[in-house]
């Protein structure tokens, strides 16, 4: 536990450790534009660049895999690098990675520069979930962390649409150029707030690795995987849902799905609080009632007014998990804390790709009003290996 509860060499005080817990907040914003705003400038990109949407697309995809897989090899081969200096290192190579998108004349290049940022897409949040928790007193380590998370959810309620406005506006290369400046922002920040941290001699690669590689720390990865994949087998498919079964036209799910990131920003802190009062006993909460609540949405899903606000909680129920989870897998490598949270972000990320795959093998043979009920039972999986889990801990503590 001491490498989590990593002091700085000065007590840092109330004013100081928020202005740092900004900073990571600011990056954790800008990390969130850069995945999600390609989304909105597809179109741009394409015509840009001369290649199908199809093809651009695939800048998305490649994004995802290089988070899931690049993130904890990074990790693992930067562990003897201090932690300040290693997130400068990250914004250093996320700022050149934007940067070269802006200059990018193919699309050879491009998807090279969104390999780069991406590869400091999970370090970034795994050292800085480790930084947060070490800004703070340990009661308050899951708080400090959602607050960095915060930065992510908030990217999708204002930075995806200021992104597109941008790219729309002033053409997409605008949209890379504005992450690049906040990521200089965050540089700034990084250097200037967080002060330098006492840490502990550094775990050699295959130390952090066999910390990693148990059996409690990997179910709880898997536990996280059935998780997202629960959230985006439904979610990957909410716009048809919306208008085919509810009724709405197209583009007010804009207006709802901005509505889900108010509920994802909520949750998240809402969250955070929870888990620093009872850990374990809120992520199995919060995962019940994930499943309550997609169960539900297959009767909500009918009645636009009520699936509004179901999809509302679900975000913030879906969102509320993530700071929780994130300590606890931290806690389980308690050796090799960095990479156990970069590593769950890749777990999210492979959930996410699984959850999208799932849910479009449901609806090529079932309805796509069985989506809710795919992702309550993927859900189902991750309560009932997490309660399996918490009661075997329980029970070897009475033993002792």
């Amino acid at each position: 536990m001491e490498l989590l509860q990593t002091g700085v060499k000065e007590k840092a005080t109330g004013g100081s450790s928020s202005l740092a817990l900004l900073s990571l907040t600011v990056g954790a914003f800008a990390i969130g534009m850069t995945e999600f705003v390609i989304m909105g400038i597809l179109p741009n990109v394409a015509k840009d660049l001369e290649v199908s949407i199809s093809a651009a697309g695939q800048l998305i995809t490649m994004y995802a895999l290089a988070v899931a897989v690049g993130a904890p090899i990074l990790t693992m081969l930067t562990y003897k690098i201090p932690q300040k200096k290693l997130l400068c290192l990250l914004m250093g190579l996320f700022i050149l990675g934007n940067v070269i998108s802006v200059i990018a004349p193919n699309y050879a290049v491009l998807m090279g520069a969104r390999m780069i940022t991406a590869l400091t897409h999970g370090t970034f949040f795994g050292v800085g979930a480790v930084i947060a928790s070490g800004l703070v007193s340990p009661d308050k380590r899951a708080g400090a962390v959602s607050m960095m998370m915060a930065g992510l959810t908030i990217a999708n309620i204002i930075g995806v649409p200021m992104g597109t406005y941008i790219g729309q506006h002033w053409g997409w290369r605008a949209s890379f150029g504005s992450i690049a400046i906040m990521g200089a922002v965050t540089l700034i920040g990084i250097l200037v707030f967080i002060p330098k941290l006492r840490q502990d001699p550094p775990v050699s690669a295959r130390q952090q690795l066999a910390a990693l590689v148990n059996r409690k720390p990997l179910v709880f990865l898997l536990i996280a995987v059935l998780g997202n994949a629960g959230l985006f087998a439904v979610f990957t498919y909410i716009t048809p849902l919306l208008v085919q079964i509810t009724g709405f036209a197209e583009h007010s799910v804009t207006w709802i799905l901005i509505l889900f990131g108010h509920g994802v920003t909520a949750g998240n802190m809402i969250g955070g609080k929870l888990a620093d009062w009872k850990l374990m006993p809120s992520i199995l909460g919060i995962y019940f009632t994930i499943c309550v609540i997609l169960t539900v949405f297959t009767l909500t899903v009918h009645h636009p007014v009520a699936a509004v606000i179901t999809i509302f909680l679900w975000g913030a129920a879906s969102f509320a998990v993530f700071p929780g989870m994130q300590v606890r897998i931290m806690n389980l490598a308690q050796s090799a804390p960095a990479l156990a949270s970069t590593t769950s972000h890749s777990a999210g990320n492979l959930g996410n790709a699984t959850g999208a795959f799932i849910g479009g093998m449901v609806i090529m043979h079932l309805p796509l009003t069985s989506l809710p009920w795919v992702g309550a039972i993927l859900v189902g999986l991750a309560l009932l290996l997490g309660i399996a889990c918490y009661w075997a801990d329980r029970t070897a503590s009475t033993k002792i």
